[in-house]
């Protein structure tokens, strides 16, 4: 069972003043890749699993972002963390499934 949900809003600097949407796509397809289960919304991304390796797939984002040119990232998360009883994004938003 995951034991938390950490949600990221990925801010890199990108050469030059291009548009950030190649980068945040890239940093999705990292989350795609890792596996855990993940949802987009329109300010941030949320991903559930162990807290350890929601970690290394933030550092692994950044890192894609300064590999791709950015000379430097801001990113903004939030962590819910709960070892005890899990942490499951299906049961936080069972009021809202739609998010309506």
């Amino acid at each position: 069972m995951a034991n938390a949900l950490l949600s990221i809003q990925i801010l890199p600097h990108t050469p030059g003043g291009e548009s950030v949407i190649p980068y945040v796509d890239r940093a999705i397809d990292i989350i795609k890749a890792s596996g855990v289960p993940y949802r987009v919304a329109p300010l941030e991304t949320t991903m559930e699993g162990e807290l350890g390796r929601l970690l290394a797939i933030v550092q692994e984002m950044n890192e894609a972002m300064t590999a791709m040119g950015c000379p430097s990232v801001i990113s903004q998360i939030k962590v819910y963390y709960n070892p005890e009883g899990g942490a499951s994004m299906e049961r936080l938003l069972e009021k809202y499934p739609d998010g309506k």
